[in-house]
């Protein structure tokens, strides 16, 4: 084939300088962790100064309290108790969800809010808790402890799983891994919460319908059949006073969305339910009637429950277990919802210290007689469309809840479980997010797949089996991405030195007696095998082209590697197989634009003198240049080749 001998390149790939092994890993330890450099406002700084930056970054309020202004707080106070109108009903309801006294549900408006407001970086979240994190705690921890049963037992367990979620979740920011969170990705997250919210959905069918015994178990088949083999218990009562609240409810959410000025019509129409249902039954008596309500509610704040939390259990890993799903899922969607409403109002939510806020809030609530909170999305909208301006929104709400605890609890005796029910649907019912999946389906149709098994996996299996496939399928999906990485030719834009993908652009051509193949992902011993056996098959493939049509016959195969960050000892041992195989065939392997990492990684294993530092190019033009100047250009003749060529714009 011949050397480069008389061939001059303009530029050579240099050998990078090796650094130290503690400064490099230092550097790598940096970038996992601490990507967006925490550190760097402490520079420069005196120690006095430094103790006060901790404690800004640690607890936020002390950062942007100094700053508060009477204006924002007017706003702030309406916004309070706008989402304090929400939070009664939808504490109540959601407890019940939980199978667990409805007081518990308003204890969680009270304490969690308030440490929220002092840790969180978010100017739009409204703490509560949530729906799902609630049906999974009943489905869970109801099949070790019955909530009937041992209620008092099943109240300690959900305790202990709260503080073990918030243990959870503030060690994920405190050590700094909250990509593990993004595993699940957005595909997932559609399906899962929409088949979360038909399962809710489907279990308020007891409420509606005034059922006194119903399956504990969440999937389709045995709540339809709990459902339709109870028919003779049917309530009509319970079911026309349902619906009827249900419409008003959806009628309400329907003109908000009309017009985004009327959002307190949403906002309050299901407190507004709740007054209304509980002043129907107390003046017709329809308690007496088949209509359940909730009964005596006890007057007072939280009472401390740290002597209650049950590490010394039987079903204690179940606790744990169960804290840690449920601080996954809350950590997903109040994470997710806090970033949605910052992007709105262009500032930046730091998802570590929003880990630890929530962690700190659960943990604090596990001994205040809370159970799981978040940041839930019908609550956060409702508090950034009343124009909320800080985190002090949080504070008017806890101290509007308190009001409640105090005074307000025997008023809410009469109310009817119907209208909880009610409210727990129309709620859900926008989590059904029907338009991502269908946009979902336009844009990638494996993500719709992704979203659909999730879906399914909830309704038809459980919540635990519909997050396990969840979870399951999107490591699948990045094991794939890693595993089985594109390999690419390229192709010679004409009159140019452009070489781009022969499938995204038919007028790139090859160049004859040349195969350039670009990697497009970091090897690793994960896709190293696959590698070599594709790039083996593209040049058997080239080569089988080739004669058929005719043309000139294959010499040279180019490895663009300016997509490939870094690779280990398996990619080395590919890349000498690579050759071997080249070799075999009486081709030439040339490498183009080698990155830092792969050039280090190269000169240590000898490969570069192997394959020949005359064949590493900086550029593939001037891998394609020298690899034409071998094919058609003797040595006593060397020709010019012109490096400056106009290039065009893609």
């Amino acid at each position: 084939m011949g050397t480069t001998g008389d061939y001059e390149c303009p530029r050579r790939v240099p050998i990078p300088p090796s650094k130290p092994f503690l400064k490099s890993l230092q550097t790598s330890l940096k970038e996992t962790f601490f990507p967006d450099d925490p550190f760097r406002q402490f520079k420069n700084q005196p120690t006095s100064r430094k103790f006060l930056l901790g404690l800004q970054y640690f607890v936020p309020i002390l950062e942007w309290a100094p700053r508060y202004t009477f204006y924002f707080f007017k706003a702030d106070l309406i916004a309070g108790i706008t989402i304090a109108s929400l939070a009664v009903p939808q504490g109540i309801s959601y407890a019940n969800l939980a199978s667990i006294p409805p007081i518990i549900g308003l204890y969680s408006s009270f304490v969690p809010p308030l440490i929220y407001a002092m840790l969180g970086s978010s100017k739009d979240l409204a703490v509560g808790t949530v729906a799902v994190a609630s049906l999974l705690i009943s489905s869970m921890l109801g099949k070790e402890v019955s909530p009937t049963e041992n209620p008092k037992q099943y109240v300690q367990l959900i305790f202990t799983a709260t503080f073990f979620a918030g243990v959870f979740q503030a060690s994920l920011g405190i050590l700094r891994l909250g990509f593990i969170v993004d595993f699940l990705s957005h595909a997932t997250i559609v399906g899962f919460m929409g088949g979360a919210a038909t399962i809710v959905c489907l279990q308020q069918l007891k409420g509606m319908l005034g059922l006194v015994h119903f399956t504990h178990e969440t999937d389709l088949v045995s709540v339809m059949c709990s459902v339709f083999g109870q028919i003779h218990q049917w309530r009509w009562e319970s079911a026309v006073l349902g619906c009827c609240f249900l419409f008003f409810l959806l009628l309400t959410r329907y003109f908000s969305k009309r017009k985004a000025a009327f959002f307190w019509i949403n906002a309050m129409a299901p407190l507004t339910s709740v007054i209304l249902g509980s002043l129907l039954v107390y003046l017709t008596h329809a308690e007496k009637h088949g209509v359940q309500v909730i009964g005596h509610l006890k007057k007072g704040l939280n009472p401390p429950s740290a002597s209650e939390l049950a590490f010394g259990s039987p079903h204690l890993m179940a606790a744990i277990k169960t804290g840690i799903i449920i601080g996954i899922i809350g950590l997903t969607e109040g994470i997710a919802v806090g970033r949605t409403f910052a992007m709105f109002k262009n500032y930046h939510i730091d998802g570590n210290k929003e880990m630890i806020a929530f962690g700190m809030m659960n943990i604090a609530g596990s001994c205040t007689s809370c159970y799981l909170t978040a940041g839930p999305f019908s609550r956060t909208a409702v508090n950034f469309n009343a124009g909320s301006k800080s985190a002090i929104s949080n504070i008017v709400m806890s101290t509007a809840v308190m009001f409640t605890l105090l005074f307000l609890t025997p008023l809410f005796h009469y109310t009817p479980l119907v209208v909880l029910s009610s409210i727990i649907i129309s709620a859900m019912l926008g989590l059904l997010d029907y338009e991502a999946a269908i946009h979902l389906w336009k844009i990638d149709k494996f993500d719709f797949f992704i979203c659909l098994g999730a879906y399914l996996g909830v309704v038809l299996g459980s919540v635990e089996i519909g997050l396990v496939i969840a979870v399951t399928v999107s490591l699948l999906r990045i094991f794939l991405f890693v595993a089985r990485p594109r390999t690419i030719v390229l192709g010679n834009i004409s009159n140019s030195g452009i070489y781009r993908s022969m499938d995204q652009y038919p007028i790139a051509k090859n160049v004859p007696g040349i195969l350039v193949l670009q990697i497009d992902t970091p090897v690793y011993f994960a896709n190293a095998s696959y590698l070599r056996e594709r790039i083996s098959r593209w040049i058997y493939e080239e080569e089988d082209r080739l004669k058929s049509a005719r043309e000139t016959s294959l010499h040279y195969v180019v490895l663009d590697l300016s997509a490939v960050g870094s690779i280990d000892t398996s990619a080395i041992s590919m890349l000498e197989e690579i050759k071997k195989n080249v070799d075999k065939r009486g081709l030439k392997l040339v490498l183009a634009n080698p990155r830092s990492e792969v050039m280090k990684k190269l000169d240590r294993s000898k490969l570069i003198d192997t394959i020949g530092r005359e064949w590493i190019y900086l550029t593939v033009r001037e891998a394609v240049a020298a690899c034409n100047f071998m094919l058609h250009t003797c040595k006593s003749n060397p020709v010019a080749i012109d490096y400056n060529a106009q290039d065009n714009n893609v």
